[in-house]
């Protein structure tokens, strides 16, 4: 089998609520999706999407997904999708970095993948761990109050999970902390995600005044070396997520004892074959890990859930079902939120089917080798 033909469409996913908010004044009301298509010589499709949370988030964008793709697609035509090692060998000498990019070739070789063997892509990743998987609820930032009551309302729909947006003024945060909190089970799970908001000193007073609260404490400071600080200064259970883009900074936080958690998301990492590597180390060296993405649709979320649902249990901390979180679906068969979780499809690869009509017309195609 080889790759023929890579082409790609655009979408847009409207949000749900309107607009979506993080630290330091950052929003987003309408997400840039590019839908990746890897077709093969046995008429087989491999499908998946790549979809960066805004251009402030990480280091990607949306037209860097479309742009790597024309730099990078002429030097796969020819190659077999179901060999991963390969492919991912290819992609890294052909293109220095851009792990957003390689993520919409990846994925949709694993989707290719799981069709050709007539498998689920979970399966192929080790195998189906329970009968479902628990999710998250990334509440935006807004005021103490709203965000207090947005999780009750949450909560409601069956979420346990909630990853609250703060790293803004520390005064206010402590307060949606503890709005937050009070509106919350003893079994629920409450997460202070700063998205690097705070610097060493602010986050250290937050630290210090919710220290009573069952509450984690998610990236509070830009820098590696600043979170280390904090972590080394609090009792809280500590996640790490931006800082964690490679197995080196795996390797590295593990040995400082930087996190209880790590936030581990598909595009940061390359795709789906590297997200399981990381898996599988955290795995073995007992650290529990939030599986997901930086954003997307129908089809991120099905990724996000073969990779979650093959994923021992006693490790899996929680996952995101962004398909929730927008007006617009853009594929059919993706995992639906079932009173708080979702479950990795049965169908052979990835389990959905891309909606055309939604999709549009074709914004890029590469089918020549260099």
């Amino acid at each position: 089998m080889k790759i023929t033909r890579i082409t790609a469409h655009r979408v847009e996913l409207p949000l749900v609520e309107g607009a979506y908010h993080w630290s330091g004044g950052k929003s987003v009301s309408v997400f840039d999706s590019t839908i990746v298509c890897v077709e093969t010589d046995s008429g087989i499709v491999g499908y998946s999407e790549v979809c960066p949370l805004g251009p402030f988030y990480l280091p990607a964008y949306a037209e860097g997904v479309r742009a790597g793709l024309c730099e990078l697609g002429p030097h796969l035509i020819g190659l077999d999708p179901r060999e991963l090692g390969v492919l991912n060998h290819r992609m890294d000498a052909a293109l220095k970095g851009h792990a957003y990019v390689k993520t919409g070739i990846d994925v949709a070789c694993w989707d290719i993948l799981g069709k050709a063997t007539g498998l689920p892509v979970c399966t192929l990743m080790g195998g189906r761990f329970g009968e479902s998987v628990r999710l998250y609820r990334a509440i935006s930032q807004v005021a103490p109050d709203a965000m207090a009551a947005n999780v009750a309302s949450y909560r409601q729909q069956g979420y346990t999970r909630f990853q609250l947006k703060v790293g803004g003024d520390p005064d206010t945060d402590i307060v949606r902390i503890r709005a937050a909190r009070s509106v919350l089970q003893p079994t629920d799970r409450l997460v202070a995600d700063a998205n690097t908001g705070w610097t060493q000193h602010e986050a250290m007073r937050v630290v210090r005044a919710v220290a009573d609260l069952d509450v984690y404490i998610e990236q509070p400071c830009a820098t590696y070396e600043e979170c280390l600080a904090v972590r080394r200064n609090t009792t809280a259970p500590f996640v790490l997520d931006e800082n964690i883009d490679g197995i080196d900074m795996l390797l590295r936080a593990k040995a400082d004892l930087a996190m209880d958690v790590v936030n581990l998301k598909i595009s940061k990492l390359g795709g789906l074959t590297k997200a399981k590597q990381a898996r599988d180390l955290c795995v073995s060296m007992g650290i529990a890990m939030t599986l997901e993405d930086s954003w997307g649709g129908d089809i991120t979320t099905a990724a996000i859930a073969h990779l979650a649902h093959s994923t021992p249990e006693a490790f899996r901390f929680t996952s995101t079902d962004f398909n929730s979180y927008v007006t617009v679906s853009n594929a059919d068969g993706a995992p639906q939120r079932e009173n708080g979780f979702m479950r990795a499809s049965d169908e052979p690869g990835l389990g959905i089917t891309p909606k055309w009509d939604v999709l549009g017309p074709c914004v890029l195609e590469v089918a020549k080798s260099k």
